[in-house]
């Protein structure tokens, strides 16, 4: 690499960390002084609060990357057209897509470690951060609770309960059935299903088996027993898909599909967008380059006032699509891609006019 490539690279990068270390304390002490009275009220040990602001860390780093990416190249590149060096390079005999070319390294670079993030570090990371939101900062309210339960395990057991609750791994009106075809086999029941310690407790418990000429009845007022399927397969918590890295959410989509979930947009928005946020963020650098790399009459500022407005209205266009896939059947792939897609042709208009 030439002595242009290290030093416009180092810039890059430099500015990036910075710009990350710089936003995510102010996040944290935010985010704190919004919720030291849930966390001290509920007593929340220290250990559990610094795990928490590392996953903090992570997830909103992980969240608000692309932006870090766009707001770093837009200020370096412009306090390097201020400076009269864009023109300087130039005017050796560089040209515009050589001056590029460190810009590029960098954006893949750090995309490279997005990508990463994104597919296994931050999961986790949501995980924890989920979890301690739900156990001390929104403790005793109603993660999600879901009535008239039905779910499809496989081609030959059915289940049913009414009013799932998650956080106490528990439901009410609970119905297990095995089918062979058409025909009904076995038929579980019980008043409550709660689960603990990998064993089910049923309350009212009855086991009906139907045979040829009969049918034995099994009852019990208090059953412990180990049945085909994971509490969460009820209806897992909004924030489920979040939590699994990308081998396990491919998966739980396919499962899911499967069995039909109401779901499903949401859990497909999560997939694509661990692989579109790096894109977004390569694209960002793009549009960065060519909105501040020439000098203007307003300077830094005028810069900086294009970027974050181009900042917005993609944020903007993210969100709404989005929330339009969550909430009702317009495709996922178009609601995550759509704005990539649309940023990555103003980048080569914008690109070509700063080459100009």
């Amino acid at each position: 690499m030439k002595i242009l490539d290290w030093y416009i690279l180092k810039r890059y990068l430099g500015t990036f960390f910075t710009m990350i270390l710089m936003f995510i304390p102010i996040g944290i002490i935010v985010d704190l002084s919004e919720k030291i009275d849930n966390i001290l009220e509920h007593k929340a040990p220290f250990a559990a609060v610094a795990s928490y602001y590392l996953d903090f860390t992570i997830y909103f780093a992980n969240l608000l990357f692309p932006l870090f990416v766009f707001l770093s190249v837009i200020w370096f590149t412009s306090k390097l057209a201020n400076k009269t060096e864009i023109i300087a390079f130039l005017s050796s005999g560089v040209s515009f897509w050589r001056f590029l070319r460190p810009y590029m390294i960098g954006a893949i670079l750090i995309c490279a470690g997005a990508l990463a993030m994104g597919l296994f570090l931050a999961p986790r990371a949501s995980q924890g951060f989920n979890e301690f939101k739900y156990t001390y900062l929104k403790k005793g309210k109603k993660v999600q609770e879901t009535r008239n339960v039905y779910r499809q395990l496989n081609d030959s057991i059915f289940l049913y309960a009414n009013d799932f609750k998650p956080l106490k791994k528990s439901a009410t009106n609970f119905t297990l059935e095995y089918f062979d075809g058409n025909k009904l086999v076995t038929k579980i029941s019980a008043r409550t299903i709660t689960f603990k310690d990998s064993i089910y407790e049923l309350r009212d418990f009855v086991k009906r088996t139907v045979l040829e000429n009969e049918d034995i009845i099994e009852k019990a007022r208090k059953k412990d027993t180990v049945l085909p399927f994971n509490i969460d397969e009820f209806t897992p918590v909004t924030y489920v898909a979040e939590t699994l890295n990308y081998v396990e959410l491919s998966e739980f989509i396919e499962k899911e599909s499967k069995r039909g979930s109401s779901d499903i947009n949401r859990y497909k928005v999560v997939a694509y967008k661990r692989w579109s946020i790096p894109v977004s963020a390569f694209i960002l650098t793009v549009i960065g380059v060519a909105v501040s790399s020439m000098k203007r009459r307003g300077g830094m500022g005028v810069n900086l006032a294009v970027g974050i407005s181009l900042a917005f209205v993609f944020i903007f266009f993210d969100k709404v699509l989005g929330t339009m896939a969550n909430q009702s059947d317009f495709p996922p792939l178009v609601a995550v891609w759509f704005p990539n897609v649309s940023f990555g042709i103003l980048a080569i208009y914008l690109l070509y006019n700063a080459k100009r």
